[in-house]
């Protein structure tokens, strides 16, 4: 992270403001030094709106935050804020960034097009199969699957793109320190160990809730060239993903096997909406062109890096 590490971690834990927010108040301040001396009535008017009866404690913030800081340093996890070099490009470019990607592992490689596969945390038979077999293929082609760590479809294609060989990355819903569900800790484990990285906007100790798991989605979208959804029922997570692909101005695809099934209802909807269904990565892939884009993400993270 930049230099005012504690500032950026004490600003990241405050409950009131969005990301929008606090990046705008980060970009204002200097550093913790400012922050200690911030009263509510300045957020404010940093902000641009009334913050109510929002409870403004910066000391118990800091506090937050070396805690942090020391378990990062004990667990080898790296913060990305939205002003760091190595924050994702194409991330910073989406209508409401995260302030802050805490990571265990590495980032994708964003000098190659990253693909999201989504879709129900219960899928059939055919949904499981088809998800591990477009990640797997997406992998041998040196393309990173992106996905939520879920039961169901995300756990098939985190299992298909090791199988491939290749690294797949997870965003999700709670901190860090703790793996949900539980029941994939191996799984998650075995990405790690293989190259890939698991990631989050909330701090550790953040629990999981029914608002964090539709936030992190726009997550996944936004690290991604395009999105995949497998089976998704309608009311599925994995349409809310889907639609911030569609407004960030990214290809979403349904997976051509699935369509019709019974847990393919928002998927099939949004292939009658003029999503392409595809059968395999090579379809993906077709539709991607002749490398492009692979040279416009090449461009893209130098830029980053930079």
């Amino acid at each position: 992270m930049a230099n005012d590490v504690l500032f950026l971690l004490a600003l990241a834990r405050s409950p009131f403001m969005s990301a929008r927010e606090r990046i705008l108040v980060a970009d204002v301040l200097d550093g913790a030094s400012e922050l200690s001396r911030l009263s509510l009535s300045n957020l404010e008017e940093i902000c641009g709106r009334r913050l109510g009866n929002a409870e403004w404690d910066p000391g118990r913030l800091e506090e937050a935050a070396e805690r942090d800081r020391a378990w990062m340093a004990a667990t080898g996890t790296k913060a990305y804020s939205y002003f760091d070099r190595g924050y994702p490009a194409l991330l910073r470019e989406t209508a409401r960034p995260p302030f802050i990607l805490y990571v265990r592992g590495r980032l994708p490689d964003f000098r190659r097009p990253a693909l999201a596969v989504v879709g129900t945390r219960y899928p059939t038979g055919r949904g499981l199969e088809t998800a591990a077999k477009i990640a797997s293929e997406a992998a041998e082609a040196g393309v990173s699957v992106v996905s939520g760590l879920a039961r169901g479809v995300d756990a098939a294609a985190h299992r298909g793109a090791l199988a491939g060989g290749g690294a797949t990355f997870a965003v999700i819903g709670r901190g860090l320190d703790r793996i949900y569900p539980l029941s994939n800790k191996d799984l998650a484990a075995r990405m790690l160990i293989s190259g890939g990285g698991l990631m989050s906007e909330y701090p550790p100790g953040t629990p999981p809730s029914r608002w964090t798991f539709p936030e992190r989605n726009r997550i996944i979208a936004g690290l991604c060239r395009s999105t995949l959804v497998v089976e998704a029922p309608a009311g599925s997570g994995a349409l809310i993903t889907a639609d911030f692909a569609l407004q960030e101005g990214r290809d979403v695809y349904v997976a051509e096997a699935c369509s019709g099934g019974s847990r393919s209802v928002g998927s099939d909807l949004l292939a009658t909406d003029g999503a392409r269904s595809v059968g395999s990565f090579d379809d993906i892939a077709a539709d991607w062109g002749d490398g492009a884009f692979v040279a416009a993400q090449s461009e893209a993270y130098v830029a980053s890096v930079r």
